[in-house]
């Protein structure tokens, strides 16, 4: 009798020891996950400020009568393009993320071109709204880098925290997958190729 309390006790203990380990990891997972979705909610943010910045700029360069018309309709639709493109939180899969990226570089291709193109209009070089406008275009994407940092950042913590052993044996049990992460542009790992032709 006093043998099998002994038993009873010690096997008590073992399983509120696994008990509290699952539910550290489970609620660990769960803020880790959380923090992950907020840090995305932050990039998106962090493109919804540049796709508003831009239809600022838009308006602003429309002022300029003999401005080709081709070059703005080429941003408007991207920009319409890239706003329409979201992501749930839920479902931040790489095909998504891959899908929203591409989005957005063919909103920044396109502003890329205006950009040049404005280079043309010394009218608009000297608009004080174009240039306050184009000044915090550049901050913003400051921001966009730093969020896609922060969002990986935080997809690291968790993917750390849910594969590692012993807590990847949990990780399937609970449902807690691996979640992607934000990638650099293809080609982007390729220096430019630059030529100074001066004849």
């Amino acid at each position: 009798m006093k043998k099998g309390l002994i038993i009873l006790i010690i096997l008590g203990v073992i399983a509120f020891g696994l008990y509290n380990w699952a539910v550290g990891f489970n609620n660990t997972a769960v803020q880790y996950e959380a923090d992950a979705k907020t840090a995305w909610s932050n990039v998106e943010s962090a493109y919804q400020r540049r796709n508003d910045l831009i239809g600022n700029l838009v308006k602003t360069v429309q002022g300029a009568a003999d401005f080709e018309r081709g070059t703005l309709t080429d941003v408007i639709e991207a920009r319409a393009k890239a706003t329409s493109t979201t992501i749930d939180a839920n479902n931040l899969t790489t095909d998504n993320i891959a899908a929203f990226q591409q989005a957005q570089n063919g909103l920044t291709g396109a502003l890329s071109k205006l950009m040049v193109v404005v280079e043309r209009y010394p009218e608009l070089k000297a608009n004080q709204n174009f240039l306050e406008l184009q000044s915090q275009l550049e901050g913003t994407e400051n921001r966009i880098n730093v969020a896609r940092d922060r969002f990986n950042q935080s997809v690291n913590i968790y993917d750390v925290h849910t594969k590692q052993f012993p807590g990847k044996l949990l990780a399937g049990l609970f449902g807690f997958e691996e979640m992607a992460r934000y990638k650099a542009d293809a080609g982007s790992e390729q220096a430019p190729d630059v030529n100074f032709d001066f004849n």
